[in-house]
Formats: C-alpha cells, sequence, structure tokens
C-alpha cells in the first residue's frame, strides 16, 4: 500500500484499498436528504484530511499575528461577544463527481454526494483583521488549522490563503455553530473558516491562527493541490468558486446494491436542489428522454446569497426505461455542461445529473 498519492495520480482500474480507506473515513450527503432545506448534522457531507484533532474548547484561543500593527488572541467566548451572524451557505467538496472521471484522479472517490447546506453561526472575518490592523503590504490572510499530516512529502498542517480583498469582500465568517450548536469535532469544534460560494476546502477546520503574510503564501493546499491541471507540471489554475450545479432526488425507491430506481405510472413530482458560488441559479431544465427534450421547472429564490435553491418539475411517468436529466444555468450564463470536463485532481465536475428510472407496475423480486 504506498502512503502518498502525489497530487495528480490517476487511475482506470476499480477503486483501489487506499480509496476505500479514504471513504470509509469520509461520507457524502444522500441525495434524498436534499428534500430538507437545512442538511441534519449527520447527514452533511464530510471530508476530514488528517485526524481529527480533540480540542479543549475552554484553552483553545485563536492568534491573529504576522504583519499586523495589534497581534491579538481570542478565546471561543471573546469571539462570541462579537456581533452574531447566522446564514443558510451551500457547500460542496471540490472533488465532488471526481470517481465518474475517466482515467480518475487517486484520492477520495466522490460520485455526486459531497455537498449540503448548513445554518451556519459566527462573526464576520473583516472586522477582526480591520481591528488587528494589517500592513499595507499584505498579499496574503494564511489560515492554518489544528490537523496535521503529510502530504506532498512533507508534514504540514491543513493551511489555506485569502488574498486582502477576497477576505474583505467574501462576505467570509468565523464560525462555531452549525444548525444551532456548537460545531461538532468532525466540522471543526471548536471554530472554522467559512468561505460562502467557494469549494469546501477553502473553509479551514480546527482553525488555531490567522497570519497576515508579505509574501505570497505557498503551502501545498494552496500551490500544488487544488489547482485546475491537465498534465503534471502544469502551473494551473487555483480552484476557487463552485461551478453552477443541480441534482435530482432520485424517483421511486431503490434496488439495495445497484441504487437502480424503479417507480410506479402516474403522476410524480421530480424534485431536487441547485446552486451556484457565481451568483444564483436562473433556470433549471428538466428532460425526461436522455436529452432529447428540455422542460423548464419551477425554481425557488435562493433564501441567501450562496444557499441552494430548490426545484420541482410535474411528470406524468409512464412506463418503460427512462433516463432523466437535470441541468442548470447562472445569474452569470453559465449552464452545467452534458459532458465532464476532465482535468487532472478531478476538480469542480458539473456535468449534468442522469438519473435511471424503470417505470413498472411490478419492480422484480429480490
Amino acid at each position: 500500500m504506498t502512503t502518498d498519492a502525489p497530487e495528480g495520480t490517476v487511475a482506470t482500474e476499480q477503486i483501489t484499498r487506499e480509496e476505500l480507506q479514504l471513504a470509509t473515513r469520509n461520507h457524502g450527503m444522500p441525495l434524498e436528504a436534499m428534500r430538507y432545506d437545512v442538511t441534519p448534522v449527520g447527514l452533511h457531507y464530510l471530508l476530514v484530511h488528517y485526524d481529527i484533532p480533540v480540542v479543549d474548547g475552554e484553552a483553545w484561543r485563536l492568534e491573529i499575528d504576522g504583519a499586523v500593527a495589534r497581534p491579538t488572541t481570542w478565546s471561543l467566548d471573546d469571539l462570541r461577544a462579537r456581533e452574531v451572524v447566522t446564514r443558510p451557505v451551500t457547500m460542496e467538496c471540490a472533488g465532488n463527481g471526481r470517481a465518474r472521471l475517466t482515467p480518475r484522479a487517486l484520492s477520495q472517490p466522490w460520485l455526486l454526494e459531497a455537498v449540503g447546506t448548513g445554518a451556519w453561526t459566527g462573526t464576520p472575518l473583516w472586522p477582526l483583521l480591520d481591528d488587528a490592523g494589517l500592513s499595507s503590504d499584505v498579499v496574503d490572510i494564511v489560515f492554518t488549522g489544528m490537523d496535521a499530516g503529510v502530504e506532498g512529502g512533507a508534514e504540514q498542517h491543513y493551511q489555506r490563503s485569502l488574498t486582502p480583498d477576497q477576505a474583505r469582500d467574501e462576505g467570509a465568517l468565523l464560525v462555531y455553530e452549525l444548525n444551532g450548536a456548537p460545531l461538532p469535532p468532525q466540522h471543526g469544534f471548536p471554530l472554522r473558516l467559512l468561505v460562502p460560494g467557494w469549494y469546501g476546502m477553502t473553509s479551514v477546520k480546527w482553525l488555531s491562527r490567522i497570519t497576515a503574510a508579505t509574501r505570497p503564501f505557498a503551502g501545498y493546499q494552496q500551490a500544488q493541490a487544488y489547482r485546475f491541471r491537465n498534465q503534471p507540471g502544469d502551473d494551473g489554475e487555483p480552484v476557487t468558486r463552485m461551478r453552477v450545479r443541480s441534482l435530482m432526488v432520485p424517483p421511486g425507491i431503490p434496488d439495495f446494491f445497484s441504487r437502480a430506481r424503479y417507480l410506479r405510472p402516474g403522476p410524480v413530482t421530480l424534485v431536487g436542489r441547485t446552486w451556484s458560488g457565481h451568483g444564483t441559479v436562473t433556470e433549471v431544465q428538466v428532460s425526461v428522454d436522455g436529452g432529447s427534450t428540455w422542460v423548464d421547472a419551477d425554481v425557488d429564490e435562493a433564501p441567501a446569497p450562496y444557499a441552494w435553491q430548490a426545484w420541482r418539475l410535474d411528470w406524468d411517468a409512464p412506463a418503460g426505461t427512462h433516463e432523466l436529466l437535470t441541468r442548470a444555468t447562472d445569474s452569470t450564463g453559465a449552464t452545467q455542461p452534458l459532458d465532464h470536463e476532465w482535468n487532472l485532481g478531478g476538480y469542480a465536475v458539473n456535468s449534468v445529473h442522469r438519473v435511471g428510472v424503470t417505470v413498472t407496475d411490478h419492480p422484480p423480486d429480490p
């Protein structure tokens, strides 16, 4: 068994033992959970890069240091005493869908379920940085988590960065509650960063330090991982905001092993969720004939910026085998592609969601 699959390693064979090992540690959101406006904590997708730290919330402190006029230290009670904001925000893993690519990246083998919408409570990031007094020559704000591991051949803490403009303009929060309760250990207790609209790798968990840097941050998770590349050695472009996407709650009932869907003939309402990190979704279309024709679905307005939107379409399901598709268009005009757009890391896969369903009065016997 290898100990370190380099970023960009690809495979064409069946799932490896290392990938299975990752899949047993992490989990996706069952697609039927999209019926909840806010995803229950235990159903929200989860990706943990290293080990989950055990943290004493009373002793924990957040350090703000580096090129600042007033380095500061914050306890959890200190942060709770500041401005309180609660927002529903949809978070999706940048690798959601990578297991559907051929060849695929050797990493967490996500299919479609690496997403969820939480009601996150915390305090805005920028006022804390403003209070600390950023130097005029700061180019990156570096966020350090307490989780540590080995990647790219080096021991490290999980770290990501934002530019000062991004830290100011993206509505970032330092959050300490999820769905009205303290963050659970696996979601970053006692404090994590939340950057609405960006893929989940940006929202550093178990946050312990924020450092104002006068040189560009070149840590592994920023400069090597989470970049769009088509071949090893390319500098690539950074993965940032979530691409437009829609998913469907698979209708009917599933076969246990294959998850093949069976549905009785007659009227049914197809439902799902849609989101984009580049604005709001303006249109969702559904095809019930494998993409030959498309019909506009009804789409709800977003309850908040960067929170998913519900959609629905009534369908009179005839007997037979059908391929259902859903695709969305956002306020920038971006539309989900019909086919996967391949890249080496398997990032930001947002092709149309396809659901096969057999409509019959007589599902097969087990």
